[in-house]
């Protein structure tokens, strides 16, 4: 548990629980228990971070890579990454360590070509 709460601190831990969406429950009962919600965070953290694929996660989080994907994907869906980012920013600036002079802002312009192969 010591690896998981080195990459989701209790701060962001708690920032995250804010914004994540309900967990849904099983009208019926029974079924696997839930794999938890901060070792799956952890989980999604040391993919971004470390570039191996989804399919190299080390059986250290006690999830699968399926399981990880999954819910990295309901959660992109339900815009947690956005939403946990404003979270950040209002969290620095009510701290007074939002410093917007140290901002960079980057973007890529491409033209689009036009597809000659007839296909």
């Amino acid at each position: 548990m010591a690896f998981v709460e080195g990459l989701v601190p209790a701060g962001l831990w708690e920032l995250f629980r804010a914004v994540r969406p309900q967990i849904p429950t099983r009208p019926q009962g029974g079924g696997r228990r839930r794999v938890d919600d901060r070792a799956v965070l952890a989980a999604i953290i040391f993919v971004a971070t470390s570039g191996c694929t989804w399919r190299q996660l080390p059986p250290v989080f006690g999830a699968s890579w399926q399981t990880v994907h999954r819910r990295f994907s309901e959660w992109t869906a339900a815009r947690v990454r956005a939403k946990l980012h404003r979270l950040v920013l209002d969290e620095l600036k009510a701290r007074g360590e939002l410093d917007w002079s140290r901002c960079a802002i980057d973007s890529a312009n491409m033209r689009a070509l036009k597809d000659i192969s007839g296909g």
